[in-house]
């Protein structure tokens, strides 16, 4: 089946409409303070708004909250999902499923070993920069992670770009690409013409596999 695509840290309306024209199959929507692509609840409440009754799942991207605040975001935005992104311990997921996930930032074979105690069929791995909870640019080891995309459904986050993305499919074989810097042209600021040349080289290797 075709790699799904979710274009991380969206903060407009128009961007989350031209990233779904685009062909995504999911957005996310940052709402972790120290995020330079942290938007409100009411602008957020407006793009689920614009994207009612299309097929894409609109994703919050959270950290470090406690159960009944995640649940009360989701209900009150009108999320679809829920992304951990913060250090979350896996009984903090289970409150929450099927409609969340956790984000694991991988540098080490314990970091893989630390992703299957957290529940769920999917999971997302970033890459792991000290100091910061994501959203880098920074490439995770393609080789490191591969064997967990044959365990779980795996979004594959960190430094993806359209001049990158088919080594990426090649190597790690991911149900989902998660893509935030790399289709920008400033933080927060989609741009259109990245966008389409991510999804156009993910289709062309999604062919090719």
């Amino acid at each position: 089946m075709p790699t799904h695509v979710k274009i991380c840290g969206v903060t407009t309306v128009a961007d989350a409409e031209m990233c779904v024209a685009s062909g995504a199959s999911s957005i996310g929507l940052n709402f972790v303070p120290e995020s330079p692509r942290r938007i409100t609840e009411d602008v957020a409440t407006q793009i689920v708004s614009a994207l009612r009754g299309t097929n894409v799942l609109v994703v919050g991207v959270v950290a470090n909250l406690s159960g009944p605040d995640m649940l009360a975001l989701r209900t009150r935005v009108g999320l679809g999902c829920l992304q951990l992104h913060g250090d979350e311990p896996p009984e903090a997921l289970t409150l929450l499923l099927p409609h969340a996930y956790k984000a694991i930032r991988v540098a080490t074979i314990e970091d893989i070993a630390r992703s299957r105690t957290f529940p769920g069929d999917h999971i997302l791995v970033d890459a792991f920069v000290p100091g910061t909870l994501g959203g880098t640019g920074k490439q995770v080891d393609f080789r490191l992670v591969a064997p967990l995309a044959q365990e779980r459904k795996l979004s594959l986050a960190g430094g993806l770009n359209p001049d990158n993305i088919q080594a990426a499919i090649a190597a790690v074989h991911p149900f989902c690409i998660d893509v935030a810097s790399g289709v920008e042209s400033a933080p927060g600021k989609k741009d259109p013409v990245l966008v389409r040349a991510l999804i156009a080289a993910l289709r062309a290797a999604d062919g090719a596999s």
